[in-house]
């Protein structure tokens, strides 16, 4: 099994580099793995308590689940994904039923922060997106996808995102086998991902 690790700040453009590598790939031999289905349980927590966690920290990761569930797909074993609400900052009780493949990929902004997993990672993409269009991005998917309202993004973004961002996100880029500017489609970049993937394959 081939893990490939997709870091970059919010709106950095993730997914799209995410779709970009899996749409040459055969389906059965691809699996992706969101880190924003392991943040942690907040069963404990009222709703209001809930909306106050930063949830741009690394401590609001499930890192443990995540790196086991990695190890088992590694020896071949089936886990269940879990699924997260952002409407209710929890995780729902449904799973997702998720199969060992030839290539896991594991997007999200913190992941090269916690050693065990970029241990775990055999590639380490960094996408790089200058901090006003990851901006504009996160607003669009917050109030188009998430239900929050401009006040609410704006603040979250001044109060954790930009310094969780600078604290954490960006210094986690030294980790990175492969940088990849996001400020244009760029197609050299990924597509040394996709030779490197099918040498490896």
């Amino acid at each position: 099994m081939l893990i490939i690790g997709i870091a970059g700040g919010t709106g950095s453009g993730k997914t799209t580099v995410v779709n970009q590598i899996i749409n040459e790939l055969p389906n059965q031999e691809v699996t992706v793995i969101s880190q924003d289905s392991y943040y942690k349980t907040t069963d404990n927590l009222t709703y209001q308590e809930r909306t106050k966690i930063n949830f741009d920290h690394p401590r609001a990761i499930d890192f443990d689940l995540l790196v086991d569930h990695l190890g088992e797909l590694k020896k071949g074993n089936i886990v269940e994904q879990p699924i997260y609400s952002f409407a209710a900052h929890n995780r729902t009780k449904d799973t997702i039923v998720t199969h060992p493949s030839k290539v896991l990929i594991v997007e999200g902004i913190l992941i090269f922060t916690n050693q065990n997993l970029r241990d775990m990672i055999d590639i380490k993409i960094y996408v790089h997106a200058d901090s006003d269009e990851r901006l504009i991005r996160r607003l669009r998917r917050d109030i188009s996808e998430r239900g929050r309202d401009i006040d609410e993004v704006l603040q979250r973004y001044q109060q954790t995102l930009k310094p969780m961002h600078e604290q954490f996100i960006e210094p986690s880029k030294m980790y990175a086998d492969i940088i990849i500017p996001n400020d244009r489609y760029n197609t050299v970049a990924v597509d040394i991902v996709r030779t490197v993937i099918s040498e490896r394959l």
